[in-house]
């Protein structure tokens, strides 16, 4: 995949120049991986932000892959070969999803794997200007994100939104929409969270977005505040922590490497 690296937390491409700072949070279900073995996308879902809000708009759609899921895919989205019978191809709605995405910021979890599918759709159709998305989106995976911010711990979308709240019980299954808008929460929530969750749009001047505002802004004292007070420890209290501190040495084997420091000072 041209111009993508899946080891990077964001992938600028030159040329690229996010609309109105406009990101759509996607995802997509296939009949299997990986895309090499001829797998092919049957959802696309995606949300748009603008500006760290939910706008309200998005895409999603079911596709016919004119193959079979495997089984152990079906199983994880539910998604079965005669609910796709009627829908439509990939070529049917490839300008509509190009238009969606085009200039956007794309906010993925584990992009590699979406971006491969993508790139795939649009060059079996011979549209090789649009086979490599990262020449028209900026890529932001938030798997990376996760592992950056929480390393050694597991960074599932359900994982994530246990960490941050995020209410993910309608989740039984995989689903590519349903699962973008609960990314686009954990996404918000682990970059500093949301002014509004509201989808219903407030005056700019508004009361209530003037409060949901302030949860975003550095806090700062009044400079009319006191002075706190300050409380220093007893003769009494002084001994009994070093006789704790004498104790935890002898336990140890020797003094804490602070202790050392200090005595060599």
């Amino acid at each position: 995949m041209a111009g993508f690296s899946p080891d990077c937390t964001r992938q600028e491409t030159p040329g690229v120049e996010i609309q109105n700072n406009r990101s759509v949070v996607l995802d997509t279900e296939t009949t299997g991986m990986p895309v090499t073995d001829g797998h092919r996308i049957i959802e696309i879902g995606g949300v748009e932000l603008m500006g760290r809000r939910l706008t309200g708009r998005h895409f999603h759609v079911y596709l016919q892959p004119d193959r079979e899921s495997d089984e152990g895919a079906i199983g994880v989205h539910g998604i079965t070969d005669s609910f796709l019978l009627d829908k439509p191809r990939f070529a049917e709605v490839a300008d509509e999803f190009f238009e969606f995405i085009q200039g956007a910021q794309l906010i993925i979890h584990n992009a590699a794997f979406d971006v491969g599918f993508i790139n795939n759709e649009f060059a079996l159709l011979g549209q090789r200007d649009r086979a490599d998305i990262t020449q028209h989106c900026t890529i932001l995976d938030t798997l990376m994100l996760a592992r950056s911010r929480h390393p050694g711990q597991r960074n599932s979308l359900d994982a994530l939104c246990k960490r941050y709240g995020v209410d993910n019980s309608g989740r039984e299954l995989h689903g590519a929409l349903l699962d973008s808008e609960l990314l686009a929460d954990v996404y918000l929530n682990m970059t500093g969270g949301q002014t509004s969750l509201s989808l219903a749009g407030h005056g700019a001047d508004g009361e209530e977005e003037g409060q949901d505002n302030r949860a975003s802004e550095i806090r700062r004292l009044p400079a009319s505040r006191q002075p706190g007070r300050i409380i220093r420890a007893s003769e009494q209290e002084l001994e009994l922590h070093m006789a704790r501190l004498e104790a935890i040495a002898k336990s140890a084997g020797g003094p804490a490497l602070w202790q050392q420091l200090a005595d060599a000072n």
